[in-house]
């Protein structure tokens, strides 16, 4: 089935009708997911309007929520969005994200792996590098902050104990949890992971900051014990 391109001009089109019209005289609420991106989109091209474009883009991500898994590349198929666009677009889907999995208000305690895995699988979610995180944590093991310290390339993510700690101290943490994600999926832990497992735990001492854990997060379909995470400490290897 070949889709028209020949679509009426938004001049065309009555005021009810135009994005731009219905949010100023009832506010963004009112707005279809379809006129909420045109009014992001602007403009559309030659042979058919923003509604027609934005419409498609809804229709090949399948909804909104879809499109935080959209790259670049997939923004430039649709007819109508070039570069500029495309990187609008891909800066919105970023802030999206960033608010997804923003932390809550009340910190929470992270007294488990599994407590840990929860609150950051968002954060590893569709990632195609590792990231290594420091949770910088208090006496009572409430998370203070997590600090990205590192973000690596597809196949590894260094991080120096300095740079863990550093931002440890600079948050008065009690204790820090690290955790690091395997694109791949498979949490299992490599050699690189266990040696500055190793590193990190000795430098704990020498600051006087507990390492309480560190946890690698795959996810659970790609893990063959269905956990979806690694616990150097529930390992006995801290």
């Amino acid at each position: 089935m070949t889709t028209s391109y020949l679509t009426p001009r938004l001049s065309d089109l009555s005021a009810a009708e135009r994005p731009q019209e219905r949010l100023v005289a009832h506010g963004a609420r009112s707005l279809s997911d379809t006129e909420l991106l045109a009014m992001v989109l602007r403009s559309g091209c030659q042979g058919r309007n923003v509604l027609s474009v934005a419409s498609e883009i809804l229709q090949q991500a399948g909804s909104l929520n879809g499109l935080l898994k959209w790259n670049d590349r997939e923004f430039r198929k649709i007819k109508g969005v070039g570069n500029v666009k495309s990187l609008q677009l891909l800066t919105i889907v970023e802030i999206c994200r960033r608010v997804r999995d923003r932390s809550p208000a009340v910190q929470p305690v992270f007294d488990s792996p599994d407590t840990v895995f929860a609150h950051m699988s968002n954060h590893c979610r569709d990632l195609e590098v590792e990231k290594f995180w420091t949770l910088c944590l208090n006496r009572k093991n409430r998370l203070i902050k997590a600090v990205e310290v590192t973000s690596g390339t597809a196949s590894n993510s260094l991080v120096h104990p300095r740079e863990v700690y550093r931002e440890a101290i600079r948050h008065g943490a009690s204790a820090v949890i690290c955790v690091h994600n395997h694109p791949s999926g498979d949490p299992a832990p490599s050699a690189a992971d266990i040696k500055v497992t190793r590193q990190l735990r000795g430098a704990s001492e020498v600051v006087c900051i507990d390492l309480l854990d560190h946890i690698v997060i795959g996810s659970c379909e790609n893990d063959p014990k269905g956990l979806g995470y690694y616990s150097f400490q529930e390992a006995g290897l801290l």
